[in-house]
């Protein structure tokens, strides 16, 4: 029987009671989206899938997206690796929704852990309905009407300053300009209301002076992540993290150099976000 138990009030279960090795059936996937869209981000253990039922797992919810700017398990493409080794240590470590610069940014992830360090690499995440929720009524309607630009460039800036980076990107960089989403988004299938920017991705509200957006926007990141509206996931060999990526912040916690970490990816396709 499937079950699941909380990490933190705002958001976060580690369920139990399955094994994602198995065809799972309509009621089972059922239940997982709920399970999903309730608790936000959902946690299995000691689930030593193989590329193939990751792939399925994802397929199941929904069409499936590939990242422009990583690496991908061989004849999977749309499972990307995320890596640091000691000679290429990970640059991401802000919080951040995934792929937040497409019109259709995804519906969730599914990340699964290959090698964790011995000690560090855990991760983040936070609510952003939660986050929502902590508002005053008078800042909700004041954010309601306003719209934010988020970038490719600006979330990759770091790796299109290496040598080489910018060629090598340069397809991304193309397929991927800047694109406008609402500052607060609604939930597709629950309704509910939540901040919709972010650090990575996020560089400037339409309509705003630049002193004024950055204000703005600098509240409204340190807003989402106090520790309230957050969750913390320790990894093991073969975890587990599906998140609902419409409604929370992840960060990964870079601690733990020069150790070996690598997990892999898949994303799912979502909708366009609206007010």
């Amino acid at each position: 029987m499937i079950s699941a138990q909380p990490l933190a009030a705002a958001l976060g279960a580690e369920i139990t009671g399955i094994d994602l090795n198995q065809p799972l059936n309509e009621n089972t996937l059922q239940t997982l989206n709920e399970l999903l869209v309730k608790h936000q981000v959902i946690f299995f253990r000691d689930q030593n899938i193989a590329p193939a039922q990751h792939k399925a797992l994802a397929e199941a919810f929904g069409p499936l997206q590939s990242h422009p700017a990583y690496g991908t398990v061989p004849d999977y493409p749309e499972i990307t690796i995320l890596e640091s080794t000691p000679e290429k240590p990970t640059k991401i470590e802000e919080w951040h929704t995934d792929m937040t610069f497409r019109k259709t940014p995804p519906l969730g992830s599914i990340l699964r852990s290959r090698i964790v360090p011995d000690c560090g690499g855990d991760t983040l995440w936070a609510s952003l309905g939660a986050a929502y929720d902590g508002l005053s009524d008078k800042m909700q309607s004041f954010l309601s009407g306003l719209s934010a630009v988020h970038d490719f460039a600006h979330g990759f800036r770091h790796s299109l300053a290496e040598d080489g980076g910018r060629e090598r990107l340069a397809k991304a960089l193309a397929e991927n300009p800047p694109v406008e989403h609402p500052v607060i988004r609604s939930h597709p299938e629950n309704g509910r209301k939540m901040i919709y920017v972010n650090r990575l991705f996020t560089t400037r509200i339409v309509g705003m002076k630049d002193t004024e957006s950055q204000a703005l926007l600098e509240f409204l990141y340190q807003h989402c992540v106090q520790d309230e509206y957050t969750c913390r996931f320790r990894w093991e060999e073969n975890s587990i993290a599906f998140w609902d990526n419409r409604s929370t912040l992840h960060k990964p916690i870079n601690d733990y150099f020069p150790a070996h970490r690598r997990m892999e990816r898949i994303t799912i396709d979502g909708d366009r976000p609206s007010h």
